[in-house]
């Protein structure tokens, strides 16, 4: 099919904290699941308060993320040149692949990030860390 249109609650809601292999223990909607998407990732990611993904980077992918709701504190850029920048709902952040990031929900209500990824390869998370040696 040429198009595809679906609505969010479509979209099972999956909590990763029962999957060992994935962390964070977040829940997501896998909307590249249902939509027929051959070269970007595309995510919902529902934190609590306190809730976050670490600071890591990627080999290859390169991630935009959209503040849909909720308060973050996001940390962002290579190891040991890392800056922390205030997101709240309609901001939109960029990680290149091997830059650092990583978010926190520092709100007192869900949040809510869209997460476009590219290309569309398994690229589990790098220690940025240990990526100044390689750049």
């Amino acid at each position: 099919m040429e198009y595809e249109v679906i609505h969010t609650d479509d979209v099972p809601l999956t909590d990763l904290s029962e999957v060992d292999e994935v962390p964070p223990d977040l829940r997501i909607r896998a909307i590249d699941e249902l939509l027929p998407t051959e070269t970007v990732q595309l995510k919902l990611w529902y934190f609590d308060p306190g809730e976050e993904i670490q600071y890591h980077a990627h080999a290859e992918q390169e991630e935009i993320y959209f503040v849909l709701e909720g308060e973050f504190s996001l940390k962002l850029g290579r190891s040991g040149e890392e800056e922390y920048v205030e997101a709240d709902p309609g901001t939109f952040w960029i990680a290149k692949p091997e830059i650092g990031h990583g978010h926190r929900n520092v709100g007192d209500e869900q949040g809510v990030v869209l997460a476009i990824g590219a290309p569309a390869v398994e690229d589990p998370g790098l220690d940025p860390h240990g990526l100044e040696d390689e750049v």
